[in-house]
This record gives structure tokens, sequence and C-alpha cells, in this order.
């Protein structure tokens, strides 16, 4: 049984609104932190066309490698999710993309953003909401929580009613890497 990331990305004008509406669900704010993701392309597979991503994400000197799979639906961006830890540091992350590129893999682009999280609790789940700026391409919000198979629907129905409730009606399906790549 898998778990997935069941979440929804949404374009936003400004964090206030955002931040006033989730003051009324008890959200519990994270200090501001900056993401570094390294994008790397697989050296036999079109991840653009399989709607695939690898990752090196960076926060401080914390790394780790994320692997998500397609999109299962049109609505929302859920899919499975793998992330492992890798070694801490400037010098952890660049190894870890010196071996990849070893087997073939081709850095891609880096998205830079600002990201503030809050978690809370909505329809009896834990939701995490991310606002994001992030370089070259914009703000955003992103909701997310996890489900497994049993479940999946549920969250799903659970998200879009978040955002509903938050009066956030944009939704954006592209990654950050493709609204990047595509500015």
């Amino acid at each position: 049984m898998y778990v997935y990331e069941v979440e929804q990305k949404l374009r936003i004008q400004d964090t206030q609104g955002v931040r006033r509406e989730l003051a009324e669900l008890d959200a519990v704010w994270a200090a501001p932190v900056r993401q570094v993701d390294r994008y790397l392309a697989h050296p036999c597979r079109d991840f653009a066309t399989t709607d695939e991503a690898l990752r090196i994400r960076s926060v401080g000197s914390v790394n780790c490698i994320t692997y998500k799979g397609p999109k299962l639906d049109q609505l929302t961006k859920t899919r499975r999710e793998i992330e492992l830890s890798i070694a801490d540091g400037p010098v952890g992350a660049t190894d870890f993309v010196g071996l990849l590129e070893a087997l073939g893999f081709q850095p891609v682009a880096d998205v830079c953003k600002q990201r503030t999280a809050a978690t809370f609790t909505w329809q009896s789940r834990q939701v995490e909401v991310a606002l994001d700026d992030v370089d070259n391409v914009g703000l955003f919000a992103e909701l997310e929580t996890s489900a497994d198979d049993e479940n999946l629907d549920a969250a799903r129905q659970s998200i879009q009613a978040l955002a509903a409730r938050l009066g956030l009606t944009d939704v954006e399906r592209r990654s950050y890497l493709e609204l990047l790549l595509e500015g």
C-alpha cells in the first residue's frame, strides 16, 4: 500500500489574506525557510512526458532527494512521493548530484523559494499549508495532506473543500519547475 501526497497549488495575490483565513483555523506557523530544489533529468526517460520529477532539496544544511510520480487525477496534484535524507551540508548535496550525474542524470534547473508553512487539523486530517514566494515565478499557496489507497478520495475532497473555505480558486497544476522553464 502506497502513501500519496494529496496537494493542490493555487496562485495568490498576497499572503496576508490567506494568513488571516488560516488564523481562524488555528494554524500553527513555522519560521520561514529558504528552499533550493535542484531538478534532474533521467538519462532514458523524459520526465516532462511521464509527469515525474527527481529533485535534491536543500533547506539550510539539510538535504533530501525526492521522487514524485505522475499525477493521478485532473483536479489535484495527487501523486506517489518517495523522500529520503541524504548527507547534510553543501558537500552532501553536491556529492549526491555528482553520483546521479555519473549515472547519466543531468541537471535541469534550480527552483528557489521562500516558504512559510503552517499545520492544523481540517476535517479530521493533518494538513500543511505552504505560502511560497518562488523566484521568477510568483506567489502560491500549497495545500497538502497524505493518504493511503483507502482514503485517497476523501483526502482529495478535503483539500478541495479547504481551498474553497480559504477562498482560493486559481488552481495551478504545473510544477514550479514547469512554470520557471516556461517563463
